[in-house]
This record gives structure tokens, sequence and C-alpha cells, in this order.
């Protein structure tokens, strides 16, 4: 067992654990670009993993109550049956070099999309606290959700990639009201019986290497609860801005950039996010500023 692929669990169930989000974005690339892994194979046995990692966080936040159960239902109910038909159509793409491509483009499509829905995400919550409670009851609909869980349960099948880090940032554009420690545990319980679809579809059709997934669950296991007893304790913001640029770098190298092309890439990803996060928290300062201001104003033409 590779020491080396165990720590790598523990920092990739940490990350999972926090965010509900990073799983199989992180981890499958970690496996093709630094330990050598066939795609096929790497999905397979990171989904395998994240079967078994996946209910310890989700348990921590069912004891919390940080779990909507109607949204689960409606998200499983068009993910699981997708989850499995994504692998047999993986399967029927074909076998040998051509499916180890395809799947590593696709894999690179899919933590793009990852990353622009984190942009996204992060975006929509200048405008909001993470815990401000919502004022009105959240109201489920069944239609939309019944469609992300499908879309999600496909691409996870295909890829690995999704159960976190596509599926949440859609409930949240979904559901902008649903609190950030309530969505990262709606999302790790409504992706166990997704990845347990796609794994047991992998176990029977895939590539799975029992050896990989025992080496990644010895790290993620532990990285999970860890990460998941931080989540409603401590802000994500700093974790998503060092997923955003994981994600990207992992991305170009899976599409075959040249290293002066992703050094320059995430360069610029870096200054942006920087500017961003100053001129964001100069927005924040200035808003208690200019409130109290107008109350003042207010008591004294009173």
């Amino acid at each position: 067992m590779d020491p080396v692929l165990a720590l790598a669990g523990l920092g990739v169930g940490i990350v999972v654990g926090l965010t509900g989000m990073g799983g199989g974005a992180l981890m499958t690339p970690v496996l093709v670009l630094f330990f050598g892994v066939p795609p096929l194979a790497a999905v397979s046995s990171d989904l395998v993993a994240s079967a078994v990692m996946k209910p310890f966080g989700s348990f921590v936040h069912i004891r919390r109550g940080t779990v909507n159960w109607r949204l689960v239902g409606w998200l499983c109910a068009g993910s699981v049956p997708c989850a499995f038909l994504g692998v047999l159509l993986m399967r029927a793409i074909g076998t040998g070099g051509g499916i180890q491509h395809a799947v590593q483009l696709a894999l690179g499509v899919a933590l793009l999309l990852a990353v622009m829905g984190l942009i996204v995400k992060s975006l929509r919550e200048t405008s909001r606290r993470d815990d401000a409670p919502s004022a009105t009851p959240l109201r489920v609909r069944p239609l939309p959700t019944l469609l992300l869980g499908a879309v999600g349960g496909l691409v996870v099948g295909l890829t690995s990639v999704g159960s976190g880090s596509l599926i949440i940032v859609v409930l949240l554009a979904l559901y902008p009201m649903l609190r950030a420690n309530d969505l990262v545990g709606t999302d790790l319980v409504q992706a166990v019986p997704l990845v347990a679809a796609a794994a047991l579809g992998h176990v029977l059709f895939g590539d799975f290497h029992l050896d990989l997934s025992l080496g990644i669950l010895v790290g993620s296991i532990p990285g999970v609860l860890i990460g998941a007893r931080l989540s409603s304790r401590a802000p994500a913001r700093v974790v998503r801005a060092a997923l955003v640029v994981v994600l990207l770098a992992s991305a170009l190298k899976l599409f075959g950039a040249p290293n002066l092309v992703l050094l320059v890439t995430l360069g610029v990803t870096v200054v942006v996010g920087v500017l961003g996060s100053a001129v964001r928290r100069g927005a924040l300062g200035r808003r208690p500023a200019a409130v109290g201001s107008r109350v003042y104003a207010d008591s004294h033409t009173a």
C-alpha cells in the first residue's frame, strides 16, 4: 500500500467533508497525473472508495440535522438510475486506448464545469452571509431537482466527477437561500446512493482495482470525518479558492496543456482571485458604515 496515496486520500477527504465537493474532481486526476493510473481504472477505483468514504461524513451531518431529506429524495430519484446508465454508456463507447482518452477528455470538461460552478457560487455569496438563516421555509422544486440528479448521475457514472463538485453548485443556483452547512450536509447524503450505484456499475463493468481503493480509504475516511466536523464551524471560502486552482490545473493537464500555459493560467487565476477578494472585503466593510450613517441621519432628522 502506497503511503503517499493514503496521504493524498487524507487531504481529499478533508476537502470533501468540509465543502461537500472535490472527491472525484481531485482524487481521480491525482491518480491519473501523479500515480500514472489509467483513466478508466482511476474512475472505477475512486468511485468505490467514495462509496465507502461518503457515509462517514454524511453521518456527522445527519446527527447535526443539517440535511434536507426532500431534496435528497428527488435528487436520488434521478441520479441513481442515471449513474448506472453512465457506466453502461462508457462501456459501450469502446475499450482500450480510445475509451481511456475519451474518459480523460470527459473528466477535463467536468472539471472545468466544476470550476465555473464554484466561481458562480462565490459570486452569489457576495450578496449574503453563508450562515444567514432563511426567512421563509425552503420550497422544493421537484422537476428541476429530479433533472439535476439525472444529469449529475450521468456525469458521475462517466467520470466519477460531479457527486459534489457539480451538483452542489447547481443546488445553490436552484435554492439560493439554503444555508451553507445544510447545503454541504444535503449534498453529502444524496451522494451516498448516487456514488454507490456508479461504483456498483464500475465493479461489474469497469476496471476496478482493490489496492487503489484501499490505499485511498486509509487516508480519506479519517479525513472526511475531520472535514465534516469542521464544516459547521469554519468558512469554506479559502478551501473553495484552493479547490478552484487545483481543479483548473488538473483540467489543463488532462487536456495536455504545456507547463508554461499551465503556470501562466494559474498565476492569472490567483491574481484575479486575490483582487476580487480584496474588492469584496472592501464592499462588505463599507456596507455597515453606510447603514450606520443612514440611521444616524434619520435619528437627527426626527
